[in-house]
């Protein structure tokens, strides 16, 4: 039987995992419907709805709020993913291979729809650092390297939202290895399920500071078929120091960052932390 590690050889760059590691480009294949329900609508699912239907319909054309009457366009939505503020100046960390190509960046918050730049990339660990005017809550990043087998992690996202809703999704789970596919040491492997629309989400410990970016997950039919063995749940991370130096190359952030947070707290407190920093990055 071949080893896994035959198979992502070719795995120079995050971008190159191709068929093995699954990238969640989200592709919207369908006009977004929307299901009505009884469930009380926060202010994040109401500018996300707004926002989401004006603009992610293959096909449609929208006029932005912030555009001039002469700049209509057909918008083509090309991928989605979720993003997480690292300082309260609008700082984005999210997935490079979200964004790779993108010709426009626009952030879903609470506030609404805002246009965005992309900073800064680092395509060998599937990094993107992206820039929306505003004030926002923040998390903090600190190193991974004290991250332990079997810790405890969780992340949110906005899984499927043409199926699941608006509203962000809850994954928890532990550290399964602490190297991804091949031995690669930039990775965590991670138990919690992946899902479309976790890409670029903050993988955060139980204090609720950062020590991880979701980032691929094992394409189980691909492996399948060369390894012969169905394996599940197989998903990875981008650890934190990699977020760490991949920051350093960008001073004007350095007093921005926020202090780890030291105290042990509330796990509500935690994904209500990890809520409010999050935002929808949808890639034109």
């Amino acid at each position: 039987m071949k080893q896994i590690k035959t198979i992502l050889d070719t795995d120079q760059s995050s971008r190159r995992v191709g068929q093995i590691l699954g990238k969640h480009n989200e592709h919207e294949e369908d006009v977004l419907k929307v299901e009505e329900s009884n469930a009380r609508i926060t202010v994040r699912d109401l500018a996300i709805r707004e926002a989401v239907m004006a603009k992610i319909s293959n096909s449609a054309t929208t006029e932005r709020a912030d555009a001039s009457p002469e700049s209509l366009r057909e918008a083509q939505l090309t991928a989605r993913g979720i993003g997480f503020f690292i300082s309260t100046d609008g700082y984005v960390i999210a997935n490079e291979h979200v964004v790779h190509g993108a010709t426009e960046v626009r952030l879903l918050t609470a506030a609404g729809s805002s246009g965005a730049r992309v900073v800064k990339v680092d395509a060998a660990n599937d990094l993107a650092l992206i820039k929306v005017e505003g004030k926002f809550k923040a998390l903090s990043v600190v190193s991974s390297c004290s991250v332990k087998l079997g810790a405890t992690v969780a992340t949110v996202g906005f899984q499927n939202i043409g199926s699941q809703g608006f509203a962000l999704k809850l994954a928890k789970g532990e550290i399964a290895a602490l190297s991804g596919a091949g031995n690669d040491a930039r990775y965590f492997q991670i138990s919690l399920p992946v899902q479309p629309g976790n890409s670029g989400g903050a993988m955060v410990d139980e204090r609720g500071n950062v020590v991880g970016v979701v980032s691929a997950k094992l394409n189980a039919q691909t492996a399948f078929q060369s390894t012969e063995a169905l394996l599940e749940s197989v998903n990875y991370a981008v650890k934190s120091s990699f977020v760490l130096g991949f920051l350093e190359s960008v001073p004007e952030l350095a007093d921005k960052l926020k202090e780890p947070e030291a105290k042990e707290r509330k796990f509500e407190d935690v994904v209500k932390s990890a809520e409010q920093a999050a935002v929808l990055v949808l890639v034109y």
